[in-house]
């Protein structure tokens, strides 16, 4: 058994986040005042424990940054359930006030989901859609997480590969 591990600084991982930000963009008819980056959340005493997860998902958004300079990029964790204090900031709480923040145009994504499932197309495109809108957005779209497309299947190919 191998385990491949954590690849979220790998420069075709990033440069496939990156691709799929600009093709996007390239199909609105509007300007994102904001790209929203939604990881899935963890429990913040993991965090507080030493988990690294929290920096992996800063670390992929600031190098998203570095390779898609012209809007801002702004992490937030999604996901949560249950009554302890989980990674801050939460996405669901962040799309109810940005709009209040004069953040009416937004594109999110969700770097830390490699296929789209319930928590990017129930959880994002539509309560999180809808709770944005709800509170005075204009625009919002989701770009769809790296699925099956060839960018993600290159990274795919490269780290199988580096670990047989």
């Amino acid at each position: 058994l191998q385990i491949i591990p954590h690849y979220e600084s790998d420069p075709l991982y990033i440069k496939a986040i990156c691709k799929s930000i600009e093709d996007r963009i390239s199909k609105i008819n509007w300007k994102p005042d904001i790209i929203m980056a939604s990881y899935h959340g963890i429990p913040k005493k993991y965090f507080d424990k030493g988990d690294p997860y929290h920096c992996y998902c800063h670390k992929t958004t600031r190098l998203m940054r570095e390779k898609f300079k012209s809007i801002e990029i702004k992490t937030t964790f999604q996901s949560r359930f249950g009554p302890q204090e989980w990674l801050t900031p939460y996405t669901d709480k962040t799309l109810e006030e940005l709009p209040g923040k004069g953040i009416k145009n937004l594109l999110i994504i969700c770097p830390g989901f490699a296929s789209d499932c319930v928590e990017t197309l129930e959880e994002i495109n539509i309560q999180g859609r809808e709770s944005f809108m709800d509170k005075g957005g204009l625009h919002f779209d989701l770009i769809p997480c790296l699925n099956d497309n060839s960018d993600h299947i290159e990274l795919f190919k490269k780290l199988i590969r580096k670990y047989l």
